[in-house]
């Protein structure tokens, strides 16, 4: 299990009570190894996105187990879960989630601070990061100020920056053009080629999927592949 980063077992989520529950997750498992780049398909509304948001701690209704670099995320408690969160994974939506107000440069900055890490320590990693998503020239603009596929890419930046072993990506390319949507994907390749980051994407792209090494689908609440 050494190479194992993500593990789900046994994966069961409902939504609802009585007549109306609707189960989403019925004994779901998934196993991910290090530095793999796993795409994660399904129907809308099969619950692929629960199951990441699962897999990150953002919601901890459900049974069964969810280990995470080595840590059963079910068993402990918010600040633990928060700080393995901060450390571990990297989080990239389809609504890039960006502050209005700040830069691209505070933007992607803003998780150390929030976390009480120094900013200036990140700052060789910061200039590599901008080289790598091509944001060079924009670190002083505002997100109104960037097209759809820059905003992302400050979303990814943001994500990597404090340097975490996984990223967890929810239709990353789902409000890009097709052109943006592959710059975004060439992106998460070289981050996964280059740096060894481990990518868990939901998706309902086959193009999308294509980039990674792995496809698994999610078919009446069982993952398969």
């Amino acid at each position: 299990m050494s190479d194992i980063v993500i593990s789900a077992r046994n994966i069961y989520k409902t939504f609802g009570k009585g007549e109306t529950a609707q189960t989403v997750l019925n004994g779901a498992q998934l196993d991910i190894e290090r530095g793999s780049f796993v795409s994660l398909m399904g129907e809308s509304g099969s619950g692929k996105s629960t199951m990441l948001y699962l897999i990150g701690g953002l919601d901890r209704d459900f049974t069964g187990e969810i280990y995470v670099a080595g840590q059963d995320i079910s068993s402990l408690d918010d600040k633990t879960l928060s700080q393995i969160r901060c450390k571990n994974i990297g989080f990239v939506f389809q609504f890039y989630n960006l502050a209005a107000n700040l830069t691209v440069e505070d933007n992607i900055l803003l998780p150390l601070e929030m976390s009480g890490r120094n900013p200036a320590s990140y700052r060789d990693k910061y200039e590599e990061i901008l080289e790598i998503t091509g944001l060079q020239n924009k670190r002083k603009s505002y997100p109104s100020q960037l097209s759809g596929g820059q905003q992302q890419r400050v979303a990814i930046a943001r994500a990597v920056l404090g340097e975490p072993e996984i990223i967890l990506a929810d239709e990353p390319t789902g409000n890009l053009d097709a052109d943006s949507g592959a710059e975004i994907m060439d992106l998460f390749l070289r981050l996964n080629e280059e740096k060894g980051v481990t990518i868990l994407q939901v998706t309902h792209s086959e193009e999308c999927a294509s980039y990674s090494t792995r496809i698994v689908r999610l078919v009446n609440g069982v993952i398969h592949g």
